[in-house]
């Protein structure tokens, strides 16, 4: 596979919008049809998207938390699942920038910038709770690996080259061991049934005595020892995915008012978009908006200005930035989808036009971590003076 090279965050932000504006025309169709995007995801890894977070010195564009996080909005607002499925990927780039050795580096980041994939296997089901692993990682007397256990809610593994998988290694220690997708062993079932986000194909990993290298293990329980941007980061792409949801059902809205609703017979207008109650609903979706957008742009800088002077303190400001946006972009995802129908009228609950999939989407994709915890964490901090926790969700 080769892939383009971006060159820097301007270009990124560019490629984004030029390939949101080509995924948004089919994507209440691929939603509908329940169609995997592959054709759109080689587009993508082609585009040299995916590559943006490769250090300089490797030869990638280096981008900022700013750029990733538009990056995302964009992608969203076209096509949520789509834009869901590279999340993981980054996640586990910045896993490789902070704890892969000098030759680990090399290797993956020459892999990114010609555009492999990498997927998601870490959560699991039936197990006490979210951070209960218990997929194991066994040593051998070569010094290599036998993998073994079973993941849900694999986003990206179905299309992925390499899969990130979370274990325990012998020391009960969490390890990422990166996996070929189609190493003997590996079986990846498309068994997602999610009544949103339908196309991300989020299903199962089966991990049976899969040999993994000694030199593809890289220790994940060492990211967490000292003030770190993992969580932030991954959580400021999930409010970035909420945030684009909520432009992208807005935009919808307003088309369909301007070119398809009729205006109520007693408000004496001629057009819906002329209706004085429309128009107040309106103002208020889009300051709902924009007040997540202005909270994404600034959990950004928040993480940026935390990754140029790493401390406890500006680490934690940063994963509290992040995690206000986070709840800001949840709410106004759910409300703003929601509402679409409200100010559309009857004719915008059609199935035929799948007008529904946003809403479907953000309230599928806000149950990922529960933002009751993250305003906890958040009065704590301003309370208190607090330090959120290191557990990689916020």
């Amino acid at each position: 596979m080769t892939a383009h090279i971006i060159a820097d965050d301007t270009e990124a932000r560019v490629v984004a919008t030029a390939l949101a504006a080509e995924f948004r025309a089919g994507a209440a169709r691929r939603d509908a049809e329940r169609r995997l995007p592959r054709a759109e995801l080689d587009r993508l890894s082609a585009s040299g998207l995916l590559g943006v977070t490769v250090p300089a010195e490797h030869g990638g564009a280096d981008v900022g938390a700013g750029t990733l996080a538009e990056i995302f909005r964009i992608l969203a607002s076209a096509d949520a699942s789509l834009a869901q499925i590279p999340q993981s990927h980054f996640v586990y780039v910045n896993v490789l920038r902070r704890q892969g050795t000098e030759e680990q580096r090399k290797f993956f980041f020459a892999e990114l910038l010609a555009g492999s994939r990498l997927g998601n296997a870490q959560s699991e089901a039936g197990t006490k709770h979210v951070q209960d692993i218990r997929t194991r990682l066994e040593p051998r007397g070569d010094g290599s690996y036998l993998l073994t256990g079973v993941k849900h809610y694999s986003t990206g593994a179905l299309f992925a080259d390499w899969i990130p998988v979370l274990a325990r290694a012998e020391d009960d220690d969490l390890h990422v061991a990166y996996v070929p997708r189609d190493a003997p062993g590996v079986t990846v079932v498309d068994d997602w049934d999610g009544m949103g986000q339908r196309t991300t194909a989020s299903g199962t990993v089966r991990l049976d005595g899969v040999a993994v290298p000694r030199d593809r293990v890289l220790p994940h329980h060492l990211t967490f020892r000292g003030p770190q941007l993992h969580g932030a980061t991954a959580q400021l792409l999930h409010a970035a995915i909420d945030v684009g949801i909520a432009g992208g059902a807005l935009a919808e809205a307003v088309e369909f008012v301007r070119t398809r609703s009729r205006p109520w017979f007693e408000s004496g207008v001629e057009t819906a978009a002329e209706d004085p109650l429309l128009i107040q609903r309106f103002g208020e979706l889009a300051v709902r908006v924009r007040a997540s957008e202005a909270l994404l742009r600034e959990a950004a800088r928040a993480v940026d200005a935390a990754g140029a002077d790493l401390t406890d303190a500006s680490a934690a400001e940063a994963s509290i930035a992040v995690a206000a946006a986070k709840v800001t972009a949840a709410a106004a995802a759910v409300e703003v989808a929601g509402a679409l129908f409200e100010v559309s009228g009857t004719r915008s609950a059609l199935d035929s036009l799948n007008l529904h999939r946003h809403w479907r989407d953000a309230r599928t994709h806000t149950l990922h971590d529960p933002a009751r915890w993250k305003i906890q964490h958040i009065g704590r901090y301003v309370l208190n003076g607090t330090p959120p926790p290191r557990h990689g969700l916020l």
